[in-house]
């Protein structure tokens, strides 16, 4: 692929933004604050905004319900719009309540089951008000010790409540159906790997796909094996990006393992799906504990920048070329010649002629808007972990 061509792809990119990095964050020891933390949707909407408008492939917000629940969500549309972003995934939460200790679509109680089904319904509302087309599902739902409850009923109560959300979404709405292999629950998971997230969603129909959380594999796992399979069966509906080191450890995308991200992305390529009208949905899903929020977010953005630029510039003919004659080092070093180019100054031409600055980082840095929100936001509740 030329260079002009690789532009032209990166030109077309887009990276969904989280509205809760920008919130307060932390282990599950501590939660840190920090100045110039937004205290609303909209201040998140407008923290997004700008990393949109320093890396210029951000376009979208996901929201998170209810840490990001308004009166209004048309009217939070709207405000998007003004900001130069729009709405993207509805996120659900059913996780923080006091009622899903045992669980919630799976929960033995029918009680709690209902309450959860009629939290994703309402996030179907949202959508609908909102204009959004993916609605994001995690369960934490698990058991802790074996025999507390029964495994295939759960799968069954799992089911149950995915068909009934699926029957409400409209004809351009779908569902990202996302997989953790352990934590909260340790025993076992009810949605903890790609297989059964798949399963689910083979059964459920074609607008039902798989989310793949980089951070949430055993060690070791092939990723990029995972992608391409889900590719292959069209059933891929979108990542969300971060690095782990141990378990889920939600940092900055391509930290942890940049040529993992750059695996990821050769996979994306190579499938012809990075193009937004593929549908894949390329999200982050960090928490920025002890880093300046929006800095960190805009280096991630770079980072997914840089990794796909790379697997832009794999000679895709010497590949193939080499993989049909056995040449075993010869395939893989078209990968690692495209992985050991220095793609910076191409994606700082590529800025340039958008209008851009070339450093995105250095910009934010320059214009003053840290100094100016902690400034503004100096008072009120900071958004944060439930809020």
């Amino acid at each position: 692929m030329t260079t002009e061509a690789v532009k032209a792809a990166l030109s077309r990119q887009e990276i969904e933004l989280p509205s809760w990095a920008f919130g307060n964050s932390g282990t599950r020891f501590k939660v840190f604050s920090q100045p110039g933390v937004p205290r609303s949707p909209e201040e998140k909407i407008a923290d997004a905004a700008v990393v949109h408008k320093y890396t210029g492939v951000a376009p979208s917000v996901a929201l998170h319900i209810p840490w990001d629940k308004v009166d209004d969500y048309a009217a939070l549309a709207a405000y998007a719009k003004e900001q130069g972003v729009r709405l993207g995934a509805i996120n659900s939460n059913v996780f923080q309540d006091d009622d899903y200790k045992l669980g919630s679509v799976t929960n033995p109680d029918p009680a709690v089951r209902r309450k959860a089904t009629d939290h994703l319904l309402e996030c179907v509302d949202i959508m609908d008000a909102t204009g959004s087309r993916d609605l994001k599902l995690w369960f934490s739902d698990g058991t802790n010790y074996p025999g507390q409850d029964d495994i295939q009923d759960r799968q069954d109560r799992l089911a149950t409540a995915l068909k009934e959300v699926y029957d409400r979404l409209g004809d351009d709405q779908r569902m990202l159906l996302e997989y953790k292999l352990f934590e909260p629950a340790f025993y076992t998971t009810d949605v903890p790997d790609w297989g059964t997230s798949y399963a689910h969603c083979l059964e459920l129909g074609p607008k039902a796909t798989v989310c793949i959380d980089t951070g949430h594999h055993a060690p070791g796992t092939n990723i990029e094996f995972i992608v391409a399979f889900l590719l292959r069966t069209r059933k891929l509906g979108a990542f969300d990006f971060n690095s782990r080191f141990y378990a889920d450890d939600d940092l900055m995308v391509g930290a942890a393992d940049p040529f993992q991200l750059f695996r990821i992305m050769n996979e994306i390529v190579r499938g012809d799906a990075l193009d937004p009208d593929r549908g894949i949905a390329f999200m982050l899903d960090q928490c920025h504990n002890i880093e300046e929020k929006i800095p960190a977010i805009i280096r991630s953005v770079m980072n997914v920048q840089e990794a796909t630029a790379k697997a832009l510039l794999v000679d895709r003919d010497a590949l193939r070329k080499a993989q049909r004659e056995g040449d075993v080092l010869g395939a893989n070093a078209a990968l690692m010649d495209a992985y050991n180019t220095d793609v910076r100054p191409l994606l700082a031409d590529l800025r340039e002629s958008q209008g851009l600055d070339r450093d995105p980082v250095a910009a934010y840095k320059r214009s003053g808007y840290f100094e100016q929100i902690s400034k503004d936001r100096a008072d009120g509740q900071q958004a944060g972990w439930g809020a």
